[in-house]
């Protein structure tokens, strides 16, 4: 009921606050230029914790959504009931999945072709109309909008460029000074390359969206939208030249569209790829990061590094401004494509790409089973489940939220052998040494203790992002395929 009553008071507010911004930017002339205007943190929901103070006024710019679109972006999609098609891959414990009919990625068909300038896409002759009919403003953007891979009716403005500020110049600390504002069941997106280990807690993430940092000497953009629950990171170099990302006030599927601010083109988060300018058609690497708690990392990783509150901007950090909207029978905000029955649009999946294969978990079923050993396209992995993590986006205190718990994807074999995994008193173990493993893939106990599983890249989202961004996935049933 809590979480009913939340999710109802959010969306009003949020539909009530468009409206108002909406009018206000009609009456200044269109949008503004997002360097022009302060910039913002994201809503905050007073109805669904009463203690919490408000946004400033002073820090709320008018958004760039037309007055006429305000009730079409405030409506709730309705699923699909057509049925899914059913297909069973080589499975460990034959589980059974389900794969989609064909339901369509896009509403539309960009005006561009695959061959000519810019590697592989042809400029659009009508971007101009494009553009315009889909109310998006070019004013203060360099963006080369002739190139693009997807409908720009399919993007929709939302606040001014920069709004929700990266954060570009990132400070961290010791994990023990951490303690002191971060609780242990809190979730952070750990990081490691080269032996370097970083902590990003979703309670800064959730109030900036971008990091632009450096990890072992590797450029890394660590990325989080909170309407699709997508925590990802990427590397951030591309054709030898480093990038950095910001938050564009623009979602694609209730997406978070990023824009580097070399040649301000713009990037789906989901995906990586770039959708309009220099860069459409490109994609950027992306890296292995976890969803874990606090605790776990710390005890993974004593030594490790935690992303510092001093970011240069005053937030509420800590609080959810997004409280309520992580509710299995909600709906996404300003998302007006198809969704995939088979599963709730805000239910939550650890999906993983294997090879040309889409594989999603419903975290559900994980919770039951606690480990799935799992075979696709020639590959063996595991996904691990632990309890002990909150939700970032239940109630208006990330503390005092539900828990979900954290996932792993792993590769299932170590030095050439193949492992398979099972829960014995709550401890993940591997079947054939009987040694004990941690959520991050270590083992910490037992015949291969000091031994690391290699990690997969994996998302842990809600089900309607993923879905509409890999319509042809695979839905796992479960051991028994129910």
């Amino acid at each position: 009921m809590r979480h009913r009553i939340a999710r109802t008071w959010f969306f009003a507010a949020l539909a009530v606050m468009l409206l108002m911004m909406g009018s206000l930017a009609a009456a200044c002339g269109g949008s503004v230029p997002g360097t022009e205007l302060e910039q913002v943190a994201p809503i905050q929901n007073p109805a669904a914790d009463p203690e919490s103070s408000n946004i400033p006024n002073s820090e709320v710019s008018s958004p760039t959504v037309p007055p006429a679109e305000q009730s079409e972006a405030s409506r709730a999609a309705v699923p699909t009931s057509s049925p899914a098609a059913t297909a069973v891959p080589a499975a460990t414990h034959s589980a059974t999945l389900t794969m989609a009919a064909q339901i369509p990625a896009f509403t539309a068909t960009p005006n561009v072709d695959m061959s000519g300038e810019n590697g592989s896409i042809t400029p659009d002759r009508d971007y101009e109309g494009a553009l315009s009919a889909a109310r998006l403003s070019t004013r203060g953007w360099d963006t080369d909008f002739r190139f693009h891979t997807v409908p720009y009716s399919e993007i929709r403005s939302v606040i001014p460029r920069d709004n929700i500020p990266s954060i570009d110049k990132p400070s961290f600390i010791a994990p023990s000074e951490a303690s002191a504002w971060l609780s242990d069941v809190e979730p952070v997106v750990s990081l490691e390359i080269s032996g370097d280990v970083r902590a990003y807690p979703l309670q800064i993430l959730t109030w900036h969206e971008i990091v632009n940092d450096t990890v072992g000497d590797v450029p890394v953009a660590v990325t989080f939208c909170p309407l699709c629950n997508s925590a990802i990171a990427f590397d951030r170099r591309l054709d030898g030249k480093e990038l950095e990302f910001g938050v564009s006030g623009n979602l694609r599927n209730s997406d978070l569209i990023m824009y580097d601010r070399e040649t301000h083109s713009w990037w789906q988060q989901f995906t990586g790829e770039g959708i309009a300018g220099e860069h459409a058609g490109q994609s950027l690497d992306h890296l292995p990061a976890f969803i874990v708690s606090f605790a776990d990392f710390q005890r993974a990783h004593p030594n490790g590094k935690v992303l510092s509150r001093d970011t240069g901007y005053a937030r509420q950090y800590g609080r959810n401004p997004y409280a309520g909207y992580d509710t299995i029978e909600g709906n996404p905000f300003l998302f007006t494509g198809d969704l995939d029955g088979r599963l709730l649009p805000v239910e939550r999946v650890i999906a993983v790409t294997i090879g040309d294969v889409d594989v999603a978990f419903p975290l559900s079923i994980l919770q039951e089973e606690g480990v799935i050993n799992y075979e696709t396209s020639g590959s063996s992995i595991t996904v691990f489940h632990k309890f002990g993590t909150t939700s970032a986006l239940d109630a208006g205190s990330i503390a005092d939220s539900r828990d979900v718990g954290s996932a792993g994807v792993f590769d299932a074999s170590l030095d050439g052998q193949g492992l398979t995994f099972s829960i014995k008193n709550e401890d993940i173990i591997d079947d054939q040494t009987g040694s004990k493993w941690d959520i991050l893939g270590n083992a910490v106990e037992g015949p291969l203790e000091g031994e690391r599983l290699t990690p997969i890249v994996h998302g842990n989202h809600f089900w309607f992002a993923w879905a509409v961004f890999k319509p042809d996935t695979l839905v796992y049933q479960g051991r028994e395929g129910a």
